[in-house]
C-alpha cells in the first residue's frame, strides 16, 4: 500500500512539472482492428459532403479508409510527430494524400469546428475533456467512440462489434458508442 502511495505522490510530482510529460503523452498507440475502422465508418452514415476528423489517429488508418471508401476530404490528429509521419507515408501508399491531412496537435486544442463526422480511439478522460468541442458541432453532427463512452452524453446508440468469425482480424468483440450532435431522441 506504502508503495502504491509513493508512485502516485511521484506519478503527480512528475506530471506537475512544466514541459516534462503530459497525460497525453502517456496514451498508448493501440490500433482498431480493419473491421472495426470499417464499421465505425459505416455507422457514421458518411456522405460525400461529410469532413471527418480522427481524433488519436495514429498511423492514419480511419482518415485513410474513409477517403479510399467515400472519397472524403478527412483529417488525422495525433501527439506523436512520428506516427503522423507514418500516417502520412500509408496515405501516399494508398493514393488519397490529396483528400487527407495529419496533423502532429494536441486533440484537445485543435479546431474541430468544420467537422461533420469525428472518431475517437481515446480514453475515457480524453473523450470527456473533448466533449465540449463536440457538443458544439453542427447539429447532425456524428460523433463515434470505439469502446470509450463520454460521462452524461446519452448515446444516440450503442452497437456492439463482433471479432470477424474467420479470424482475419484478431480481436475480441468491440463497443461503438455514436451521438449525433442536436439529437435528443432516447436511444433504439
Amino acid at each position: 500500500m506504502k508503495r502504491c502511495a509513493l508512485r502516485l505522490v511521484l506519478f503527480g510530482l512528475v506530471m506537475s512539472v512544466p514541459g516534462v510529460i503530459s497525460a497525453q503523452d502517456t496514451i498508448p498507440f493501440v490500433p482498431s482492428p480493419m473491421h472495426v475502422v470499417q464499421r465505425m465508418l459505416e455507422v457514421a452514415e458518411i456522405t460525400k459532403s461529410d469532413i471527418l476528423y480522427d481524433m488519436g489517429s495514429g498511423d492514419g488508418r480511419v482518415v485513410i479508409e474513409a477517403a479510399k471508401k467515400y472519397g472524403i476530404r478527412a483529417v488525422g490528429v495525433d501527439l506523436n510527430p512520428d506516427l503522423v509521419a507514418k500516417a502520412r507515408e500509408n496515405a501516399v501508399k494508398e493514393g488519397v494524400s490529396h483528400l487527407v491531412e495529419f496533423r502532429a496537435q494536441d486533440g484537445l486544442t485543435v479546431d474541430i469546428s468544420e467537422a461533420s463526422v469525428v472518431t475517437l480511439y481515446m480514453f475515457k478522460w480524453f473523450n470527456n475533456a473533448l466533449r465540449p468541442k463536440l457538443q458544439h458541432l453542427k447539429p447532425g453532427a456524428r460523433v463515434i467512440a470505439h469502446d470509450f463512452d463520454i460521462d452524461e452524453w446519452k448515446p444516440t446508440r450503442i452497437e456492439y462489434v463482433k471479432s470477424p468469425e474467420d479470424g482475419s482480424d484478431y480481436a475480441e468483440s468491440r463497443t461503438l458508442y455514436i451521438w449525433i450532435v442536436g439529437d435528443k431522441s432516447p436511444m433504439p
